[in-house]
Formats: structure tokens, C-alpha cells, sequence
């Protein structure tokens, strides 16, 4: 909980870029709704259990700012990636991908997640603004509508669950640039 208290004012501009309310000195505590056993992904930081409250009913509003948080969180990666340089700072034992290897592992994730969403959908290539806003949009199409929560097959994700990846997924390496873009400290 600490941790995720030290990164609200980095949720701030995603917010702002959604259009929705967030005052971070409003948020003095943070209230558990439900505990999901843990895993090796999720000592990283991956949301990779789904909750039970990712497989109930979306109404159109919840949908709306479900999807507009995803097109923000995408919004600060595009923003961040942009003035970021190519070469990033190495972690602390000299690994870590650069720039455009970031932009391309989330690109090729975002594909995995549209197909958990029952899209299928061509992966859009470093740069081609037009293809990745097109890519973008059909996710975001299937984010915005009301759902009964349920996966569209087998092996899919509840919209709710897709959501709170593909926006995760795409801050989390925005947030990874804009530190190891930042000078050393050391």
C-alpha cells in the first residue's frame, strides 16, 4: 500500500488526460475491497490474478471511464516515449531494454491483450501513428461498451480485468522510461 500511496501524484496527469476528478490529498486511506493471492508475476507489480469484482457487469458509464483511463494511460506512454532518448540509462546490473525495444514490447503486448478481448487485430509497427491509433481504437471500442463481465471465450479477460492490464501494463513502462531517461543520481 506504500507503494502505490508514492505513486499517486504519477496517476495525476493520467486522470487529467481522462477528464475525470482525482484531488490525491483527497485519498488519506485506502479502503480493500477484495485480497487476491499472489504469484511470482505479482511481486512485480503485474495485475495478474482477475478479481472477482473484474467479472461483474459493466454499465456504459463505468465502461466510458474504464476506456478513457486505458486511452490516457496510452496517452502518457506516447508522451513520455516521445522525449525520452533512444538510449536509456542501464539498471543496476548494466540490463534493461532501450527505448524503442519499450515501445515495441508494449505494442506486441497490447496485441496479446486485444486477442484476450476476442480481437484480432494486425500489430501496428513502431511509428506508424495512424495504424497504432487505428489498433487503439478497436480496443477502445471493445472496452466502451457495457458488459455482463464475463470473457469474450475461454481463454479471455472480463473488460474490467483487460482495462486494468492494458492500462497498467502501459504506465508501468512509461514510468520505467521516464526514470531510466532521467540523469543518474548517483
Amino acid at each position: 500500500m506504500a507503494a502505490l500511496a508514492a505513486y499517486i501524484p504519477r496517476y495525476v496527469p493520467v486522470a487529467r488526460k481522462a477528464k475525470l476528478a482525482f484531488d490525491p490529498r483527497a485519498i488519506a486511506v485506502f479502503r480493500v475491497v477484495e485480497r487476491i493471492p499472489g504469484s511470482a508475476n505479482t511481486d512485480f507489480g503485474v495485475p495478474h490474478e482477475i478479481a472477482k469484482r473484474d467479472t461483474t457487469p459493466l454499465s456504459r458509464a463505468e465502461a466510458d471511464r474504464m476506456a478513457a483511463l486505458v486511452k490516457a494511460a496510452w496517452a502518457v506512454f506516447d508522451e513520455v516515449v516521445a522525449s525520452a532518448p533512444a538510449e536509456l540509462r542501464k539498471g543496476p546490473r548494466g540490463g534493461g531494454r532501450d527505448r524503442d525495444q519499450v515501445i515495441d514490447h508494449v505494442l506486441g503486448a497490447d496485441d496479446i491483450y486485444a486477442r484476450k478481448l476476442g480481437q484480432r487485430l494486425t500489430v501496428p509497427q513502431r511509428g506508424d501513428r495512424a495504424a497504432i491509433r487505428a489498433f487503439r481504437a478497436a480496443v477502445l471500442g471493445v472496452l466502451e461498451k457495457p458488459s455482463t463481465g464475463k470473457a469474450p471465450n475461454d481463454r479471455g479477460w472480463p473488460p474490467r480485468y483487460a482495462a486494468r492490464r492494458i492500462a497498467w501494463h502501459a504506465l508501468d513502462h512509461a514510468w520505467e522510461v521516464q526514470d531510466r531517461s532521467a540523469p543518474n543520481k548517483g
